[in-house]
Order: structure tokens, then sequence, then C-alpha cells
């Protein structure tokens, strides 16, 4: 019987055929771990629906996700994407999971700059997050959800808040992640009205069906880091589980309404520190009301 690889295996052989293919013994190995986890990728959406309020029509919602503080990605680079992302205008901005790679191995005395980085991102309609596998792994479920309340997030574990401007509403709900945590999207749906536009974070993309089937219309989403590693013309070579049918990019899911899902690729990297064809994204979302 054939052994199973686990994912650190699988990942590592991997990319040691990536790197031979492309002969990372020279350019291409630099570029791999040196180069592309260091650019970086704005993508910009319209989400238009007939439920979006007039009110919410060209909000702005910056999406940020998968920092891995402590494995490659270093608080200067979290620094200056906290800059791009203030640069871009937010009126909303949410985070989707994973900020610290290893929590127990990180020091107090750089918790406090993260915090401090991270207290300096300003969105008039508020900043949230939702937790992803590495926040809970490490014993970092309560650090977390203590860095990011001293950082001015809402963090949404199974609950919603209603976004209010000008008098009209959307629903914003969050969800536990999948692999550590205990999602429960029946939970965070309870407080939700009937006819209102409802947003969902979830650090794993491949609860989009079950969205769905609950009357969710976007998904925001991290996780897969669009595998971290590509082929051309085949895509990522291995993304984890629950991130394995959704992988990166748009999707529409199709079950009680439309639910258009976005999968962030995240800024950093877990595992082996290494990008290719899969480049550091932060993603804009304009939103467009068609009650005219």
């Amino acid at each position: 019987m054939a052994k199973k690889l686990s994912r650190r295996s699988f990942l590592k052989q991997s990319a040691a055929f990536l790197l031979s293919l492309f002969g990372l013994a020279g350019g291409g190995y630099s570029y791999a771990r040196f180069i592309e986890p260091k650019r970086l990728e704005i993508t910009e959406l319209d989400i238009a629906h007939e439920l979006i309020p007039r009110a919410f029509h060209n909000k702005r919602i910056v999406q940020f996700s998968d920092t891995h503080l402590g494995f490659q990605y270093t608080l200067k680079q979290l620094e200056e994407h906290a800059q791009k992302i203030q640069s871009l205008r937010p009126d909303l901005i949410f985070f989707t999971g994973d900020l610290l790679d290893r929590p127990d191995n990180y020091e107090l005395a750089e918790i406090r700059n993260v915090i401090a980085t991270l207290e300096k991102l300003e969105a008039p309609l508020g900043k949230f997050a939702v937790y992803g596998n590495h926040d809970h792994g490490g014993y970092g479920t309560d650090l977390y959800a203590s860095i990011m309340k001293k950082s001015g997030f809402q963090l949404l574990k199974n609950s919603s808040v209603e976004l209010r401007h000008l008098q009209e509403t959307i629903h914003l709900l969050g969800v536990d992640d999948a692999s550590l945590g205990q999602p429960s999207l029946s939970q965070a749906k309870k407080s939700a009205r009937a006819g209102q536009y409802l947003v969902l974070l979830s650090h794993a993309p491949d609860l989009a069906k079950d969205a769905a089937e609950a009357g969710i219309h976007l998904q925001l989403s991290g996780h897969s880091h669009g595998g971290q590693i590509q082929l051309p013309w085949y895509g990522a070579l291995y993304t984890p589980p629950y991130a394995e049918i959704y992988k990166e990019g748009e999707y529409q899911v199709d079950g009680n309404t439309a639910l258009t899902l976005y999968v962030n690729r995240g800024l950093g990297t877990t595992r082996l520190p290494f990008r290719f064809l899969s480049v550091p994204e932060i993603t804009v979302f304009t939103l467009k009301s068609k009650q005219g």
C-alpha cells in the first residue's frame, strides 16, 4: 500500500519538483524565494446586487488575509501593507485570518508593534476580522482576540453586526475557523433580517456551498494562499483542507441565493517560504447598488 504523504512532505516534494523544473539553482530559486513573496497585487472588483442599499453605493471594502507574521512575513512588510491599505481609501476593512504563523513563538514586544501597526488602519464604517486556523493554533485563541480588540478590529466568531449608513443597512457575519474552530452559520445569521444584503467572512472558502444555502450573498475568504506554488496551465499543486474546492479568485456558487465568493491569496507564506505564480494580494471591492 502506498504511504500517504503528510502536508509538509507533499509541499516539499512539490517544491523540489518545481524548483528543479525551472532551474531554481539559479534565478528561478531567487525569484520564488525572495522576489515573488515580496510582490503585491491589488485586485479590484465591483460587487453589484439589488439588495445593496443606495447608501452603500460605491462604498469600498479592503480585504487582507494570511499574513503569517513570524514565518517569512515581517513587521516591516505589515507596516508597508497597512500604509497601502490606507491609501486605498477603505470604508470597511476586513481581515480574514491567520495573523501570526506560530502565536506561541511570538515575542510580547513584537505583539505590541503589531497592535500599533493595525491600530493605525482607519475605516469610517469599521474594521472586522475572523479566526484562521493559525490564530487558534499554538495557544493563540485568546492572544489573537486580544490583539484584534486592542487594534480596533471587531472579531466576529459565529456572530454578526448590522452596518448602518444614512439609515440604511447591510449585515456582516463572521464564522469561526473550519479546521480548528467550530463554525456555525446558523448562529452567525440569527440576527439578520429578511431582505438585507448579507456578507460573510470565513477564513475557509470551502464553506461557500453551505453559505449559499444559508442565503449569503457575498463571502470573503483566505486560507489557500492560492497554493503558494502553481504550475503553468495546471494551477496550485496543493491547497489545505477547506480550500480544496475554491482555491483563489472569484466564484459564483448556487444555493438558496446566488453567492459571490472571493478567495484572497493572502500576504504571507507558511510551511515553505516560496511563492510561484501566486503573488501576494490585497483585494478591493466596490459595492454597487441597483436601487437607482
